[in-house]
């Protein structure tokens, strides 16, 4: 036969989710053929150590990683004996030779794993198994560092791992570049858990720097989100020298990550941290802080924001100028917002339509119609093509200072030019200016058409017309676009009742007021115009009526309809 069972060297290596360990026999050893045995997550290797190697007993200690030996037999070829003491072992000289698993021993459908730490074990997406373990030849700590760099460079990440690993064992330690190199590796193939190990590794180490706190709170965020991302930051500060460790690009990590989910509150909270903790904020800062802020309606920490860019004097992109004339525009700080304006002209930059159309919107309030129609010249100048928005604004200009006509005839032009971009919001502007001037006739006719353009039309949009006949005296067209109103089923609102009812008092429509009263759900303010113009008519009867009816119903008069009826109680009946 030629074969004999003899005890031999044999490394076992049992791979599972508590790590692993290794066994070797106390006899004698010899050269020897290899016959592998495997069960379940248990694989057996034999090898040949020459006799010169001596080895000594000592335990490597990783966390949940057991290295231990023991004797095995395996079959091996009658050899000479040379007298070798077996001990246990420890890595003395290049460690063990190039010893792996095969993997022809380990089970098809069970992969080994590679140890988690146990303060890292929280839910994660994915786990990168490592199904080989190195015993380097190399151990030149550069060399490996190198081959770790160019092996995450080009996403080999389980070859990557297992070196980075295969070096942890032997209690070698790669370079800061080429843990960093791996931990974004890990991370940007979605494998968290790993990169975690690999993260507290590098904090045991005092490898991390600026880039490995920013990769690992990014991929926590993007995975658990950003309450999970703040929980670990703030975690971190309170740890010994990590804080220390924190520049304004982590900083920057936190509040871009705050800002993904429009958290403006611990985004301010960042930004007071990194003047407390003597750190300068970048221009990137800033152009966070400043988007978060307008997107999230913060609009005073906005202009804080851009007021301390311009301090530290740093110059703001197209985007941060954008954001800030909107900001400016919805605070009402239209000066600061044409400043900004001009500095994007002077620096040869080109606004986009939101910003051109949000100055105009901010001069339109202001009532500067010069400067919005400068602004809007501009705005076609440079390419842009104004829209219904931008046609509202300059509306609303020309109705803030009083220029009604103009209004009136810009529309006009609109719904000659440019009839597709017409809404219900542009007819109800020019509904204002006929209110205003009385031209019951002509918001009559806007009314008729903007029913037949089947746009919707609104409550609003008869009460301009029911306001443009009262102006004008006309109740009795009034009344009658409130019926239209009603068999359209538009639900009419108290200013409607309001207008109809000082529109009845001056055309002396006594029955329709009370008409009107009974319809109409109770409202004071009806109450009080009735009674205020039935007695300015010298109707007191039916407003002493109507005021017995108002407390009935348990509404409270205000001070002037007190006064009238006060006033109609000494005045001496009328015979």
């Amino acid at each position: 036969m030629g074969e004999v069972l003899k005890p031999s060297l044999s490394l076992m290596i049992i791979s599972a989710s508590s790590g692993f360990q290794y066994r070797h026999s106390h006899q004698p050893l010899y050269d020897v053929t290899r016959t592998y045995a495997s069960v379940c997550n248990v694989s057996l290797v034999s090898m040949w150590v020459p006799n010169r190697i001596r080895m000594k007993a000592k335990s490597m200690s990783v966390p949940n990683v057991v290295l231990s030996v023991q004797s095995r037999l395996v079959c091996e070829r009658q050899e000479d004996k040379q007298g070798y003491e077996a001990c246990l072992v420890e890595q003395v000289l290049p460690p063990w030779g190039d010893l792996a698993i095969d993997k022809d021993l380990v089970h098809p459908d069970i992969e080994p794993e590679v140890a988690i730490m146990p303060e890292l074990s929280l839910n994660r997406k994915a786990v990168l198994n490592v199904d080989r373990v190195s015993f380097l030849e190399e151990v030149d700590e550069e060399i490996l560092s190198k081959r770790i760099l160019v092996l995450s460079r080009t996403n080999k990440f389980r070859s990557a791992l297992e070196l980075f690993t295969s070096m942890e064992l032997s209690g070698l330690v790669p370079s800061l570049h080429a843990c960093n190199s791996l931990l974004s590796c890990l991370l940007r193939n979605g494998f968290l858990d790993n990169g975690l190990r690999v993260f507290e590794f590098m904090k045991r180490k005092k490898l991390t720097t600026r880039h490995s706190y920013s990769l690992i709170l990014k991929a926590v965020s993007d995975a658990h989100g950003c309450d999970s991302a703040i929980e670990m930051f703030r975690e971190m500060e309170k740890e010994s020298g990590v804080r220390d460790g924190f520049d304004t690009i982590v900083y920057n990590t936190m509040i871009s990550v705050c800002g993904k989910v429009n958290n403006w509150r611990e985004t301010e909270r960042l930004w007071r941290d990194i003047k407390e903790n003597g750190h300068t904020g970048t221009q990137v800062t800033y152009c966070l802080l400043v988007s978060i802020f307008v997107r999230c309606g913060e609009h005073e920490l906005a202009l804080d924001a851009y007021n301390e860019m311009i301090e530290n004097k740093f110059e703001p992109g197209i985007d941060t100028m954008e954001a800030m004339v909107g900001a400016c525009s919805k605070e009402g700080n239209w000066d600061l917002a044409l400043n900004i304006f001009q500095n994007m002209l002077d620096s040869g930059l080109k606004p986009n339509a939101i910003a051109f159309n949000a100055l105009i919107n901010s001069l339109g309030k202001a009532a500067e119609v010069e400067l919005a129609f400068r602004v809007y010249n501009i705005m076609k100048s440079m390419g842009h093509s104004p829209d219904p928005y931008t046609w509202k604004a300059l509306l609303n200009a020309l109705y803030r200072a009083n220029r009604h006509d103009d209004a009136i005839k810009l529309f006009e032009s609109i719904k000659r030019s440019q009839r597709s971009q017409l809404n219900s919001h542009l007819y109800n502007m020019a509904l204002m200016s006929c209110s205003k001037l009385g031209l019951w006739d002509k918001s009559l006719q806007l009314l008729w058409q903007l029913e037949a353009s089947e746009l919707s039309v609104s409550t609003a949009s008869y009460n301009l017309v029911i306001s443009a006949c009262e102006m004008a005296r006309k109740p009795e067209v009034a009344l009658q676009v409130y019926e239209h109103m009603v068999h359209r089923k538009c639900t009419p609102d108290t200013f409607t009742h309001l207008s109809l009812i000082r529109s009845c008092v001056w055309g002396s429509f006594w029955e329709e007021v009370e008409e009107i009263l009974n319809h109409a759900a109770p409202d004071a303010s009806l109450y009080n115009a009735a009674i205020q113009g039935m007695s300015f008519q010298g109707k007191t009867e039916l407003a002493k009526k109507l005021y017995t009816n108002m407390r009935e119903n348990s509404l409270q008069p205000d001070g002037k309809t007190r006064a009238v009826m006060l006033q109609n109680l000494r005045r001496p009946r009328r015979t």
